[in-house]
């Protein structure tokens, strides 16, 4: 039992004592690979999120490593990430007042709470609480903080600094230091010929990484040129390993940090999830989500507890491990194996590369968190949608962007009571020569059955949608006439009814009866007939008012089958 549990949530076991021979050469060379791109993002990654650059390689190698172990997907790469770097930069650097030691304690506490909402959510199976963040939404946050991103990086792309205040007054910032002459024409150069070598390799056929051309053609240049004194550069790393860096923290830390770390756990995994079921439908596997979350937790809190900060799955670097072969979570080990060989044997050659090159890497890596086509789709499909995701687009940038993250909650849940509060509604009827009961307004040439309205109300019933229910009902049968002896509601779409919305049902049922009216319910599931029952209405609506589809409840109301006066079998609107 204990065995069949450890090898559940410790999944690495298994990889392990299944491993072929077959993979390692693959899975060598695609952590090979992967090094190259590992390196400079977690250094560029650590500068958003206002870090040291090596703390930025410490939340590269913990997790890749933990989850090895923990992790259910074979091919999932674990990281620093674009959309969770300036939420941690908003959270750590109010409270380190400029102290980089405060600093990366504060950002390892991040990620080991961060990591143990995740592992608790993992454990209690919690991963539908990702679904509080809708497409809509979605879409508009992390079209925000990719622009926040790129804002962040354009000053080191451009050769100077500003001081960080807000967007707009970055925005300011940066281009009255373009017009004022600031920008270092060298670094520029370094900038937009890494951008573009980063470019025109990713829409190459080649397995060379661009990112590793752009890093090393710069870091050649600098030395061979001398120009480490003339641009930025990242500057030497420390010599040693990962270690513990927490000191200096209390509980009023733990009282401040602890809305963003729900905020980034939820996307963390959000992003993950997505990423982890995609990756293992293309290979054929499964990915249990609790499995999942819970394995993200534990790479968190390893990273926080060694001198790194929060992650999630990378949609940038997990491809490339796929595009170079990668066969299990060895190669996730042997790309955290060389970073820590690369941060002992060689840490001063980032002391030769330009901010710019790191700035160029960041900001194309932030480019594909943009999604316009997402965008425009929305646009054309659901102008509410569209709306919303604008919504939370302007909420990140003018609120904050921690703060932003409780706005598009906010807005999911709106849209969630919006369309539940006002759902779509009609009245049905027949067509000459089609099958089935159809949507009038859609079809102006229907028509209604003498003596009957059939409506139906496409939302659950609950209290805020109640009275709308009750009032849609009174006005359609208002404008049938007087010759109205039967209302069929066609109840399928009805999945809940609670109390207050009960009520409005019986005062409608009531309005009905005193017309000599009575109402019907047609495909009600069994579920909302067992609320019913509850609340002790068997005997105001016995089985009779009820019926299994709504051309039964036709029949029944006019006697006659299928209730069609020209012979022809009607059914009930799919």
């Amino acid at each position: 039992m204990a065995s069949k549990w450890l090898r559940r949530w410790v999944p690495g076991i298994d990889t392990a004592l299944g491993y072929r021979r077959a993979w390692l050469f693959p899975d060598l060379r695609a952590g090979a690979v992967l090094t190259a791109l590992l390196i400079p993002v977690g250094i560029g990654y650590a500068e958003v999120a206002g870090l040291p650059p090596a703390t930025g390689l410490y939340a590269t190698i913990i997790p890749l490593a933990a989850y090895a172990l923990f992790g259910p997907s074979r091919v999932l790469v674990l990281g620093p990430d674009s959309a969770l770097a300036p939420i941690i930069a908003a959270a750590i650097l109010p409270l380190s007042l400029g102290n980089d030691g405060r600093a990366v304690a504060l950002a390892g506490l991040l990620a080991i709470m961060v990591g143990s909402v995740l592992l608790v959510g993992g454990v209690l199976r919690l991963g539908f609480v990702t679904d509080l963040l809708s497409k809509p939404i979605r879409v508009g946050y992390l079209n925000a903080l990719a622009l926040l991103v790129i804002l962040s990086q354009l000053p080191a792309f451009l050769g100077f600094s500003i001081e960080s205040a807000s967007p707009f007054g970055d925005a300011v910032a940066i281009v009255s230091g373009v017009l004022g002459g600031r920008t270092n024409p060298i670094a520029l150069l370094f900038g937009l010929g890494s951008l573009g070598i980063i470019v025109l390799f990713s829409r190459g056929r080649t397995r060379i990484p661009g990112v590793l051309v752009a890093v090393a053609l710069a870091t050649v240049l600098t030395v061979l040129l001398g120009l480490q004194d003339v641009v930025r550069v990242v500057g030497a790393l420390p010599k040693g390993l990962p270690a513990p860096a927490l000191g200096g923290l209390g509980w009023a830390d733990v009282a401040v940090l602890v809305a963003p770390a729900l905020g980034i756990a939820l996307i963390a995994f959000a992003d993950t999830a997505v990423l982890s079921r995609t990756f293992a439908a293309r290979r054929g596997e499964n990915v249990n989500g609790s499995q999942e979350m819970a394995a993200i937790g534990a790479a968190n809190i390893a990273a926080g507890l060694l001198g790194g900060f929060p992650i999630s799955a990378s949609s940038s670097r997990t491809p490339v491990a796929e595009k170079a072969g990668s066969r299990t979570q060895l190669t996730g080990v042997v790309g955290a194996v060389l970073i820590l060989a690369f941060m002992l044997l060689a840490p001063g050659l980032t002391g030769y590369l330009p901010a710019a090159t790191i700035a160029a890497v960041v900001m194309v890596a932030a480019a594909g968190l943009v999604d316009v086509k997402g965008l425009v789709a929305l646009v054309r499909m659901n102008k509410v949608d569209a709306g919303l995701s604008f919504a939370a687009f302007l909420g990140v940038l003018v609120v904050g962007v921690i703060e932003g993250i409780a706005v598009a909650i906010a807005l999911s849940l709106g849209a969630f009571v919006s369309h539940a509060w006002r759902p779509y509604r009609a009245e049905l009827g027949r067509i000459r020569g089609l099958r089935g009961y159809h949507d009038l307004s859609r079809h102006p040439d229907g028509e209604r059955l003498p003596g009957i309205v059939i409506v139906r109300f496409d939302a659950p019933l609950f209290f805020a949608n109640g009275g709308i229910f009750d009032d849609y009902v009174r006005a359609t049968v208002t404008a049938a006439g007087s010759g109205v002896r039967t209302v069929i509601l066609a109840a399928g779409p009805i999945t809940d009814i609670d109390t207050t919305a009960v009520d409005e049902l019986l005062e409608l049922d009531d309005f009905l009866a005193s017309r000599g009216i009575t109402l019907v319910f047609a495909e009600m599931k069994g579920p909302v007939k067992d609320h019913l029952r509850a609340y002790g209405l068997n005997g105001r609506f016995p089985p009779e008012r009820f019926a299994d589809t709504v051309g039964a409840a036709v029949d029944e109301a006019t006697g006659t089958l299928r209730g069609d006066l020209d012979g022809t079998r009607w059914d009930e609107e799919a």
